[in-house]
């Protein structure tokens, strides 16, 4: 035997709304209410939610030299956290996501005294080519520390993977600094 209950309303015993029903729209609690559910909250038969990972953030543990005019790849050799493995901190300084998806990758990085009217690239790199490059010029009469910062977010398979390369034109090589120096990801929740 099948029970049907039909309301549009049902009301706590003080008579303040718990569900309620209006032109094809239910609305749980009200405002302030803490509402608490068990088992799977689902969109059309898909589980709603979600984590932003696989995730990572990396980054250097002592300052690199950085030849001129030489696009050289950056060894962040530190992580700080990296949800899923997915992140080689010791030998190809690259993130492989693994999971199909939208990502948010982005790397910051600080060369040391680059000189005046001085380039600064810093460059995300997907399966070995370019992605999105971030460029700077020092500015004239400045001859202190450089640094910039790149954010792309991009479509990536199960094998993609992304690192991180970095260019001066600063004459001789310069340290790639260990503060405000990082790379990171995270996949978006869709």
């Amino acid at each position: 035997m099948t029970s049907i209950l039909k309301a549009d309303t049902i009301q706590d015993t003080d008579g303040n709304n718990i569900i309620n029903e209006n032109s094809n729209t239910i609305t749980i609690g009200a405002s302030g209410d803490t509402t608490n559910i068990i088992g799977t909250l689902q969109n059309n038969g898909a589980a709603v939610g979600g984590t932003n990972t696989p995730a990572f953030l990396a980054t250097r543990s002592a300052v690199q030299s950085i030849a001129n005019a030489t696009a050289t790849k950056v060894q962040f050799d530190t992580e700080l956290f990296d949800t899923d493995n997915t992140y080689d901190n010791s030998t190809n300084y690259r993130f492989t996501p693994g999971v199909a998806g939208k990502y948010v990758i982005t790397s910051m990085v600080k060369l040391q005294n680059c000189g005046t009217d001085k380039i600064l690239y810093n460059s995300i790199y997907k399966n070995g080519s370019v992605l999105s490059p971030a460029s700077s010029v020092q500015l004239s009469g400045r001859n202190d520390d450089h640094s910039n910062i790149v954010t792309v977010i991009d479509v990536a398979n199960t094998t993609d993977y992304y690192h991180i390369e970095v260019y001066h034109d600063a004459g001789g090589s310069r340290d790639l600094l260990v503060n405000n120096t990082y790379f990171s990801g995270y996949k978006i929740i869709e």
